[in-house]
């Protein structure tokens, strides 16, 4: 099995360890991402903005998107994201669930994570 692992260029990646995106298995798995902002819905955006960059890398895009999962350290700042997240998933509707838990820093409103199948092989 051929493994491609996407790098976003961030510091983080090296210092702790990973990568924004790793296609495998015929799937791309994005990594949690957070976005920037002051609000919820500004880093939900900022963070889906990161994660379609990373799925374009891969060959992906957000409509190719079977899984993801928000992580939010209060679940009553979900309902300011709902529109967002509609317009982006659409008419391809991705397998959702939401995690009530502590983030990294609490200036972080929400993370995101994605599973999205990979192209096929040309």
């Amino acid at each position: 099995m051929t493994i491609k692992r996407i790098h976003s260029g961030s510091p983080f990646e090296a210092k702790i360890g990973y990568c924004r995106a790793v296609v495998a298995g015929g799937f791309v798995h994005v990594a949690g991402t957070v976005g920037q902002g002051y609000t919820v819905a500004e880093q939900c955006q900022s963070a889906l903005d990161v994660i379609a960059g990373a799925l374009d890398k891969a060959g992906a895009s957000m409509a190719d998107v079977v899984r993801v999962t928000y992580y939010l350290p209060d679940r009553h700042e979900f309902e300011a994201c709902y529109d967002i997240l509609a317009g982006t998933f659409g008419e391809n509707p991705p397998a959702a669930t939401m995690i009530e838990c502590g983030l990294i820093d609490p200036k972080y409103r929400i993370e995101i994570e994605v599973t999205a199948l990979a192209p096929a092989a040309s």
